[in-house]
Formats: C-alpha cells, sequence, structure tokens
C-alpha cells in the first residue's frame, strides 16, 4: 500500500466505547501506545473512533518505515527494551480492564493482538516442606499453647515461626533481643504468582548462636592466638576476605 501523508495505526479495544472509556484511562492507554511506536515527535494521537474505542494514531510519512520496522520487531518480540516494555505494560492495563485489543496497521491485517484477560493466569505453586535454617534476631517469644511462637527478625525482614517442646523454648528465652541465633527446622514454602518464594511457617527443631561482634573485635582475637602468624599482617581484614576468595575460587 502507498504511503499517504497520514499513514495511521489504530489500537481497538473490545470492551470499551467512545461513551465508557475515562479519559484518565485514554490517556494511560495513549502513553504506552505513543513509547510502542516510537518517533515520538512525529506519530500523533488523532482521534476515537465513534462506537467501539479505537485509538487512531497519525505517523508522518518520513517516519513511517521506522515505525513498522519497529512493530514487526515487537510482534516478534525482538523489538527494544522500551517497545516490548510498552507491549507488557498495555497487555496488563488490558487485563486489568478485562479487555483485549487488536493494533492495526494500513499494511496488514493483525499486527500485534494484545491477549488481555484471556492470557494464561499466574500460578501459585506449593506448600512445599524443606529442612533448613533461619538467621536473625528474636523479638518476640511465648504462648500459652503448646506451640509457642517465635518471632525472627533478620534485616526488614520478620519470621513468624512455632517451636514445640518447653525445652527449645526456655533454651531461646535468654536470646531475647539479644545476639544472633541460626534457627534449625522444617518450613512450610509457597512460590507466589508473581515468582517470589513466600515462607508461610517454621517449625523449629533446635538452634544455634552466632557470634555477631564487630570485625575488628575478630581480629584482634585472631591475633591473640598463640601460635597465629595474624599478629605479623599489617591487614588482616584483607587477608581473612582473600582466604575467603581462594575458598571460593576452589569450588
Amino acid at each position: 500500500m502507498k504511503v499517504t501523508e497520514h499513514s495511521q495505526y489504530r489500537l481497538k479495544i473490545d470492551v470499551f466505547t467512545v461513551d465508557s472509556l475515562p479519559m484518565a484511562r485514554l490517556a494511560e492507554y495513549m502513553a504506552e501506545l505513543a513509547a510502542l511506536l516510537g518517533e515520538r515527535e512525529r506519530v500523533h494521537f488523532s482521534h476515537l473512533e465513534a462506537g467501539s474505542a479505537v485509538l487512531i494514531s497519525n505517523v508522518e510519512p518520513g517516519a513511517f518505515p521506522k515505525v513498522e520496522e519497529r512493530v514487526s520487531q515487537v510482534r516478534q518480540g525482538s523489538g527494544p527494551k522500551d517497545a516490548m516494555q510498552a507491549y507488557k505494560n498495555i497487555d496488563s492495563m488490558l487485563a486489568k480492564d478485562g479487555a483485549i485489543a487488536v493494533l492495526l496497521s494500513p499494511t496488514e491485517s493483525n499486527v500485534i493482538e494484545f491477549p488481555g484477560r484471556l492470557r494464561p493466569k499466574p500460578v501459585r505453586y506449593g506448600p512445599f516442606r524443606e529442612v533448613g535454617t533461619l538467621d536473625g534476631r528474636i523479638i518476640r517469644i511465648g504462648g500459652r499453647d503448646e506451640t509457642i511462637p517465635v518471632w525472627l527478625k533478620d534485616g526488614d525482614v520478620v519470621y513468624n515461626c512455632n517451636v514445640r517442646g518447653e525445652d527449645v523454648a526456655r533454651r531461646l528465652a535468654p536470646y531475647y533481643l539479644s545476639g544472633i541465633v541460626r534457627l534449625h527446622g522444617r518450613g512450610k514454602w509457597v512460590r507466589e504468582e508473581n515468582g517470589t518464594w513466600k515462607l508461610e511457617q517454621f517449625d523449629i527443631d533446635d538452634f544455634e548462636v552466632l557470634d555477631d561482634s564487630p570485625m575488628s573485635e575478630v581480629v584482634g582475637k585472631l591475633r591473640a592466638v598463640e601460635g597465629g602468624a595474624w599478629h605479623e599482617s599489617d591487614d588482616a581484614l584483607s587477608d581473612i576476605l582473600g582466604l575467603r576468595r581462594d575458598g571460593q575460587d576452589r569450588h
């Protein structure tokens, strides 16, 4: 087809009409469509077609070949990063709106299809039970039931754990808000729809106390060891890190 003065791309959304598409949502679709098409200074919004919600974009003749190539690459899944992100954003918006859409060009019928509401739903996996450990500081312990709750904080993350039996709970109690411990037990994990893993439950079998002394204090203790050569080093910390790197290189 011969390129006209204003070659048009048409984004047709199935659930909206001109009267039902909110202006704010229209602006969001227009912004993402502009990012997908590229050549922002030479692609212009024209109008909404009467009846169904069809966004009409006019492409200046000199920019049309670049836009056409860009759209073709997006359809093949090999478009520029910003164009592919715009495609994903449009599809996510459509899914939230319960809609599907198609991008039409003057040279082809169906250029890009957006599955929107028809795309496969994310799957949540689990729960899975696995033996493991958790490190952190105890910020809560106690309870009257057979299962005693223990809250463990590691940075900004708080794990809600349980310990069965008074013996382990009694031995844990002195470390409430004091020191770093490593809990040994069995966790129940689920894989969320977004791909992240979430710990739903952790049953404590035992624990050990970790040394959270400052590095300077650790180095001082090493230098005080009889028969050692740490006191001869001017930079014991670098020596320690060097040993760590050497150990990693061997694996």
